[in-house]
């Protein structure tokens, strides 16, 4: 550990344990959260891939059940309805990305034990055990993507999973394998995890590329083929999409709307009002696998905010 992280980590213990992060909360009692999460590891496992999305096991938990002793975990629907009159808890609706396989089985495990509801947000075209770039791509040295190179793979190539691969190898990286725990889900995992009372599913477009560059036509395509897809087979889907690499785009709006949805996700900075908030824009708090266990807490408690972007290298700091 550095100095600087050294310092980071008892600069957050200490705010932590002094009990300033009730102050926010009894502030917020009116106001709701949305928590994004990604993947859910087995414990000791290597790292891998875009390292900010695969959190370990254990510190899922821990969080958790932090989340639950804090505050009222509720539906995403609900994420637009006003508190209930008398509610004393500030409202919270958990989210993963991108249907990887731990968060549909390991996470999804932990939340049905404790009767938790969660929305899954799945992008059809990885269904069935595919990986994503950001995980697969990688230097000689083990580096993902960054700086310059990331945001020609996000603007440039649009975010596409093929353009990516081709032209990272055609740079000098490699292509790797994926450990099981960071693919995609199958059909069948997400079936049982929908089985569970209270786990959604919901659109991360089809093939996950960057709304802001693409043609209304395909723009069009990736928002209503992936909601259709998922009606025909499951039934515990909500209209409701999470913006591939964070990036919301207002123009897309319409094309939401139109498409059949009540609701879209975003990143800011996470606390707001159901009465306050755009809908097609939802912020959410965006929470890395690096974050600290008093970090989590003071990040959801309002407290700590990460800068705009915060997240993994392979989604362009944006999950």
């Amino acid at each position: 550990m550095s100095v600087r992280s050294g310092l980071k980590a008892v600069a957050e213990a200490g705010l932590a344990r002094s009990g300033i992060a009730i102050l926010p909360r009894l502030a917020l009692s009116r106001q709701s959260l949305v928590l994004a999460y990604h993947n859910v590891v087995p414990d000791g496992c290597p790292p891998f891939g875009d390292r900010s999305l695969h959190l370990p096991h254990r510190m899922f938990v821990r969080q958790l059940d932090h989340v639950l002793r804090t505050y009222s975990v509720v539906p995403l629907e609900d994420m637009l309805a006003r508190p209930p009159a008398g509610g004393r808890r500030p409202r919270v609706a958990i989210t993963f990305d991108d249907g990887y396989r731990g968060a549909v089985t390991l996470a999804v495990d932990e939340l049905a034990k404790r009767g938790v509801p969660a929305t899954l947000f799945v992008a059809p075209a990885f269904v069935g055990g595919n990986t994503f770039w950001w995980d697969a791509v990688t230097s000689s040295d083990g580096r993902s993507l960054d700086g310059e190179l990331r945001e020609h793979a996000l603007q440039e190539l649009r975010g596409e999973d093929q353009a990516v691969r081709q032209w990272a190898q055609e740079c000098g990286f490699r292509i790797q394998a994926a450990p099981d725990y960071a693919r995609a889900a199958s059909e069948d995992e997400l079936q049982r995890a929908v089985r569970h009372p209270g786990i959604t599913l919901g659109s991360h477009t089809w093939s996950h590329s960057n709304l802001a560059r693409l043609t209304v036509a395909e723009l069009r395509s990736e928002l209503a083929r992936p909601l259709a897809w998922l009606r025909r087979r499951f039934t515990a889907v909500i209209p409701w999409l999470s913006y591939p690499y964070g990036i919301a785009v207002r123009a897309v709006e319409a094309t939401l709307l139109a498409a059949g949805y009540r609701g879209a996700l975003a990143l800011g900075r996470g606390w707001f009002s159901p009465d306050r908030v755009n809908p097609w824009a939802l912020p959410r708090v965006n929470v890395p696998a690096g974050l600290s266990f008093n970090g989590f807490v003071l990040r959801s408690s309002g407290l700590l905010y990460a800068p705009h972007g915060q997240g993994g290298a392979g989604h362009g700091g944006l999950p």
